[in-house]
């Protein structure tokens, strides 16, 4: 699953100079969308109400509507960043 959070920063990083990306980004969703099958998640009102009840451990705005999601829906979040541990968010990171 990727979110549509995830989507939007990545957008934001690559007009931003901060992300290269090879292709497109429509191009390389539709294109994982179609190989692997990835399935988009929304951002919906709910989700965004969460925030409210969610510490502010790490202030970044996506990452904690990240958390939220991951949360609300119980699934892994995959991330190597060290600022979501004081959050019971289940993490993936090899």
């Amino acid at each position: 699953m990727l979110s549509v959070a995830s989507a939007w920063e990545i957008q934001i990083k690559s007009q931003l100079g901060k992300l290269r990306l090879t292709k497109p980004l429509p191009d390389i969703i539709r294109h994982q969308q179609e190989q692997n099958r990835l399935q988009i998640l929304p951002v919906t009102l709910p989700i965004v109400l969460i925030l409210d009840n969610l510490p502010l451990y790490h202030r970044d705005p996506f990452d904690r509507l990240l958390i939220a999601q991951a949360n609300a829906d119980q699934l892994t979040l995959v991330s190597n960043d060290n600022q979501f541990a004081p959050y019971p968010v289940s993490l993936f990171w090899e």
